[in-house]
């Protein structure tokens, strides 16, 4: 296991290396999107068999690690022989238990830190930050704007740019536009929508995800009917629209 420790460091052209090992491809998709705000290359793993390899042969500066997934079991490995040896590679762990001992027995396991799924972009990227910026000892570039389509977004102020409107966003409507922008052109059911915002036990009345998307494409100015960002899939879901879409346009 000895390469699963080798010291990381960071390139001359300052991309940090990270590696997500997380089941829900949506998630997955969420992150890297959220990264893109900083000089990140990402690698995915869906199990700890190809996680072990990406750590052998990459050596990443970072790994996000689902832990419901076996994520202690790639704990274990990284740490090699030497239990007490602090692991080279610096891991944020996410869980779906948001209780004290979950969040316990990860921090004795080594874990720098953990958040509880669902989680917000900003959060996300916040403590992304801070780790690595920690773990390299130097500071990582990080651009709070990118574009998204026609869109700008501001993750640090929560705003978005649509041509020449600024609006301003709640912390879970920005959560939504990341996670709808996370599969541009593809359906995002309101099921796969309730989960990664609201989590799988969340219980709450049948109309709680249309209502959000609907005060978001009102700050957007997105009609339904002739839909700009966000078009609705009759029976299914909604979709993120990359660019201004033609009114006209067959869904």
């Amino acid at each position: 296991m000895q390469a699963l420790t080798q010291e990381p460091t960071l390139p001359a052209d300052g991309e940090a290396r990270v590696l997500v090992m997380v089941e829900q491809p949506m998630i997955v998709e969420v992150i890297k999107l959220t990264l893109n705000h900083v000089v990140y290359v990402t690698r995915e793993a869906q199990d700890v068999s190809a996680a072990t390899a990406v750590l052998g042969e990459w050596h990443p500066h970072l790994a996000v690690i689902d832990m419901d997934i076996g994520g202690d079991h790639l704990l274990q490995q990284m740490a090699g022989p030497d239990a007490g040896r602090p692991m080279r590679t610096p891991v944020l762990a996410l869980t779906r238990r948001g209780d004290l001992r979950t969040k316990l027995a990860a921090f004795e396991q080594g874990v720098d830190d953990i958040m509880t799924i669902p989680f917000s972009p900003e959060e996300l990227l916040a403590r992304v930050l801070v780790i690595t910026r920690r773990a390299l000892g130097s500071s990582i570039p990080f651009n709070p704007v990118q574009k998204l389509g026609e869109l700008e977004i501001d993750i640090l102020h929560r705003q978005v740019r649509a041509g020449t409107s600024e609006l301003h966003l709640t912390g879970l409507e920005q959560s939504l536009l990341y996670l709808l922008a996370a599969r541009a052109g593809q359906v995002v059911t309101r099921d796969e929508i309730l989960d990664a915002l609201w989590g799988v036990d969340y219980v709450s009345e049948s109309n709680v995800v249309d209502r959000h998307v609907r005060n978001l494409r009102a700050k957007l100015q997105n009609d339904w009917r002739k839909p700009r960002f966000i078009a609705t899939v009759p029976g299914k879901g909604y979709r993120f629209i990359p660019t201004f879409a033609d009114p006209d346009r067959a869904l």
